[in-house]
This record gives structure tokens, C-alpha cells and sequence, in this order.
């Protein structure tokens, strides 16, 4: 609270800004699944939706890439038949199923958002447009990315990075059912050690599974800071966006 000097009154706490400006936030296709990781759960949708929103409230702008490993994964299906590059496509068309879920949560709860792909529908999403996107978000709008990069062999790993560079974001966020990087799988090795901040060498060095190779080297060669955290927690999102020391940043 201000007095007619304009300084702030004595005893009042300065309210505190957010870290970060403009992220992009990287949601698996799995995490939309819920706890059985396959299909839509509305409740895990919801729960996402909600913690965006509540980043969105302070200001900051988001655009966010996700999977589609709860419906159909292209690596998988070559492996059973199907032809990588038609498996691939399918997997990209499966990342809009869940970039429309993810919308539809998010309008119902007042947030104005886009669906951009970078394969044309243009009945159910815009067409992925650099400027438009940058525009939505200055309106204030949240932008979803669906249809990966729109190139077979690429995963959304990948187009997360890409996006992340052209659209000027700060940071990418890797939202996870861990707290971090961990030396080991935490899930099998109790003793593992999680990492508060490590670098990209490290991480390769190391061979820990941050991101797949390409996307690791997009994010490594333009200096683009990750941070890999637990979603699931309660309002983890916002702790992040607020500087606060949750998961792990990898950065140069």
C-alpha cells in the first residue's frame, strides 16, 4: 500500500513478483492419464488446469506442449507394425486430443487460451503461427501447442525446445511425477540423490534422461534453462514461477 509519496507505508511487505515472465510448460501425454497414465482423466486435467490458472493470475505468460503417450505412442506402434512415420503422425494427432482436453478445462475456469498445431485443422485449432502466438500472449492468453513439431522422428521433447526459442520464453518446465533429477531412479533405489541444479555437461556426462538427445542439445546450445519438477504437488507450478527451490535446474 502506497501514501500520497508514493513509498511504500512502513511495516507493509512488498508484494513479491513472479521469476519469471513467459514459460513454457511441457505436461506428458501420461499425466494427463491420471494414475493409470492411459486415456483422459478429467480430475488430472482439472488439477493442471487449475495450477495454470493460478500462474496466469500473476501476470505471467504461458504456452505449454504436450504429449500424447495416453493415447498413442509412435515409437510403440512401429515396434508392433505400424510404419515409424505413420506411427509418429498418429502420435502428433493424438497430442491435439489432449491440447483440446487441456483447453476445455482451462475455458471452463475463465482462462481465455488457443490451440495452435503445426498440422492444419483449422475446424478445432489455428495453425501454428510464430507472431500469432507471441500476440496471444500478450493479450494475456494461454497458448497450447498440439501436433508436436509436425515432423515424423521428433518427439515432443523436441518441439518443446524449438517452441521455447522461438516464442522468447525464459525458461522450460518439465513437469513430472518426480521432484527433480535423481542419480538413479528413485522409484527403484530408495538411496538415490536428487540434484538442486546441475549443468547441461553434467547431465551428459552423467547420462541422466533430462530430455531426449536433440531437444537436450537445442536447449544446451541456446542456453535455454529446464527445470524438471513434480507437477502433482500443490501448487507446485506457482512455487516454481514464485523462485522458489523445487525440482531440478539444469542450466549452463
Amino acid at each position: 500500500m502506497l501514501d500520497g509519496c508514493g513509498t511504500d507505508k512502513p511495516g507493509m511487505k512488498k508484494k513479491q513478483a513472479p521469476k519469471y515472465g513467459r514459460i513454457l510448460l511441457k505436461l506428458s501425454g501420461e499425466a494427463l492419464g491420471g494414475e493409470a497414465r492411459v486415456g483422459i482423466c478429467p480430475e488430472a486435467v482439472q488439477d493442471m488446469a487449475g495450477q495454470i490458472r493460478e500462474v496466469r493470475e500473476l501476470g505471467v505468460q504461458i504456452v505449454v506442449v504436450v504429449g500424447g503417450g495416453n493415447i498413442f505412442r509412435g515409437l510403440s506402434g512401429s515396434e508392433r507394425g505400424i510404419e515409424r512415420a505413420t506411427g509418429d503422425y498418429m502420435g502428433m494427432l493424438a497430442t491435439v486430443i489432449n491440447a483440446l482436453a487441456l483447453q476445455d478445462a482451462l475455458e471452463k475456469l475463465g482462462v481465455a487460451t488457443r490451440v495452435q498445431s503445426a498440422i492444419t485443422m483449422a475446424q478445432v485449432a489455428e495453425a501454428f503461427i510464430r507472431r500469432r502466438a507471441v500476440r496471444h500472449l500478450e493479450k494475456g492468453r494461454v497458448v497450447i501447442f498440439g501436433g508436436g513439431t509436425g515432423n515424423p522422428y521428433f518427439s515432443t521433447d523436441t518441439a518443446a525446445a524449438l517452441r521455447a526459442n522461438e516464442i522468447g520464453a525464459e525458461i522450460i518446465l518439465k513437469a513430472t511425477k518426480v521432484d527433480g533429477i535423481y542419480d538413479s531412479d528413485p522409484l527403484k533405489n530408495p538411496d538415490a540423490k536428487r540434484y538442486a541444479q546441475i549443468t547441461y555437461s553434467e547431465a551428459l556426462q552423467k547420462r541422466l534422461k533430462v530430455m531426449d538427445s536433440t531437444a537436450f542439445s537445442l536447449c544446451m546450445d541456446n542456453r535455454m534453462p529446464i527445470i524438471v519438477f513434480d507437477l502433482f504437488r500443490p501448487h507446485n507450478l506457482k512455487k516454481v514461477i514464485m523462485g522458489e527451490e523445487v525440482g531440478t535446474m539444469v542450466k549452463g
